[in-house]
């Protein structure tokens, strides 16, 4: 496959262009807000050429792009991409409100092309292999779920993602987003309702929040605790999934690495389970990407994932802004889920 790159990025960069020549891919230019730092970008990492015209690259020669630009660019471009045929693989979150996410949705399925979300977390062989499990009725009927996701957020990061509330910044749009689309992943259940409680311990102003904490109810009763933060330098992640016949406890499988180890606990025996072969995230995602090019299969993440991850997302933001639980619906209403 042919790609263009709309966002010079850091996750560009460091994992998906690397993840793409490993699959075979090429990465045919960038386009930059900035035509001095997309030629940089370009020669840093080999890339043939560069723009600051959206409208230039799309008449390049590509299959597909990926958009990983500040979540606010993230519609007009994804729609403009597909609009010209390209296929699409967009970061999270989709767009900064359902109505233009759910608007992706449609351009991409009005011209034919694929549209996945990068919700990276789904291909890791863990949280896979803990997908396996639940759906298989291993844990029993599902009672509970806990996530921690608070990390430190890498100081070559700690720009718009803390400064700029206009360009989607804060944490719950970085990665509550993410505990949302792993949460309905692993479950295999939608989220109806959210309270969320958020703060600034480190980064941010106090109109940007760095720190969140949410309770999920789950459509089938079971609730969800998850703890998300930019702020915490020395934890490693967590997820623990509790059902009426065993327990799951998955380490440090929240990340952007194939780490992680996977228990099933029962009757007090904790059992050591193999997840499998450990592949890269992104290439697992770029894969199934190019399978569903290619009518052989799906996207890991679909573009209506996107769109439920995003929504439980901004109910946790208007929950947390408002001090009162929030019903996921309440985002959905007017959209076509």
């Amino acid at each position: 496959m042919r790609w263009a790159l709309v966002g010079a990025s850091d996750i560009a960069a460091t994992r998906v262009i690397p993840a793409m020549r490993a699959v075979g891919h090429d990465v045919v230019g960038v386009l930059s807000s900035s035509a001095e730092r997309g030629a940089a970008y370009a020669a840093e990492n080999g890339i043939p050429r560069a723009t600051s015209s959206l409208d230039d690259l799309l008449a390049w020669e590509c299959d597909a792009v990926y958009v990983s630009t500040t979540n606010q660019l993230h519609a007009g471009q994804a729609i403009a991409s597909a609009a010209r045929g390209k296929h699409v693989l967009c970061e999270k979150p989709l767009a900064m409100t359902v109505e233009d996410a759910q608007a992706i949705v449609t351009m991409c399925a009005q011209n034919g092309v694929v549209l996945a979300t990068n919700h990276h977390l789904r291909s890791s062989a863990v949280n896979r292999k803990a997908r396996e499990l639940v759906l298989a009725g291993e844990l029993g009927d599902l009672r509970a779920v806990r996530m921690h996701h608070a990390v430190s957020l890498p100081e070559r990061l700690r720009g718009w993602r803390i400064q700029d509330k206009a360009a989607g910044a804060g944490v719950i749009l970085d990665i509550t987003v993410h505990d949302a689309d792993t949460l309905r992943y692993v479950t295999g259940r939608e989220v109806e309702q959210v309270t969320a409680v958020s703060t600034s311990q480190e980064f941010g102003d106090g109109d940007v929040e760095d720190t969140a904490f949410c309770v999920m109810l789950l459509d089938n009763g079971a609730a969800a605790l998850t703890h998300e933060s930019f702020a915490v330098p020395h934890a490693y992640t967590a997820l623990e999934i509790h059902g009426s016949a065993g327990s799951l406890y998955i380490r440090d499988a929240l990340t952007q690495d194939p780490d992680g180890e996977v228990i099933l606990r029962r009757d007090g025996v904790d059992h050591v389970v193999d997840p499998g072969s450990r592949d890269d995230l992104y290439q697992v995602t770029l894969r199934a990407f190019e399978a569903a090019v290619r009518g052989t299969g799906v996207p890991l993440c679909t573009g209506e994932d996107g769109v439920a991850s995003l929504a439980i997302a901004l109910a946790a933001l208007r929950s947390s802004q408002e001090r009162r639980p929030v019903a996921v619906s309440e985002l959905l209403e007017g959209t076509d889920r």
